[in-house]
């Protein structure tokens, strides 16, 4: 597993002190207001202040004080160490745990790979790429096992659910 977690990316400058606009890569960006530190490149920096916006997030990082530094930070991620993510309730994953996980269908045939997560709103579509391409709900009635440590998923087999 990823020792670093992508939780934003930066799109741009916002004013001339070196603020950076961040595109939340997470599903509540009030968590940026608790970040003290992150990773870019994986050099550590220090938060300085964070304002929220409707969907994205500005923040003041220790070292980027004009414009132009923060220019050269332009479409870099921002990332956290794992011990300092989030925690999750039991049966939640972090995306980045999910992709590159095998797919195969509860009769053991492998279906794919999780290529990508979409996030629909009512649920997320897990992208799964093998012979063919197939997009798979994520509900409980479907994927019936993950184990992110074998990096295995479990779903019912396709003809019962498409």
């Amino acid at each position: 597993m990823k020792e670093f977690l992508s939780v934003g990316q930066i799109i741009n400058t916002h004013g001339i002190k070196g603020e950076v606009k961040i595109y939340p890569l997470t599903d509540d960006i009030k968590r940026f207001r608790k970040l003290k530190n992150v990773y870019i490149d994986g050099i550590e920096k220090k938060i300085v202040w964070c304002k929220l916006q409707s969907d994205k997030v500005i923040l003041k990082i220790e070292g980027i004080d004009t414009i132009e530094q923060a220019q050269a930070f332009k479409n870099k991620y921002i990332e956290v160490s794992r011990k300092d993510a989030v925690k999750l309730a039991e049966g939640e994953y972090f995306i980045a745990d999910l992709i590159g996980c095998k797919v195969f269908d509860s009769n053991n045939v492998e279906i794919g790979e999780l290529c990508d997560v979409i996030k629909t709103g009512s649920n997320d579509v897990y992208w799964v790429k093998g012979k063919t391409e197939v997009l798979v709900p994520a509900l409980k009635e479907i994927v019936l096992n993950i184990d992110v440590n074998e990096r295995r998923i479990i779903i019912k087999p396709l003809e019962v659910w498409q």
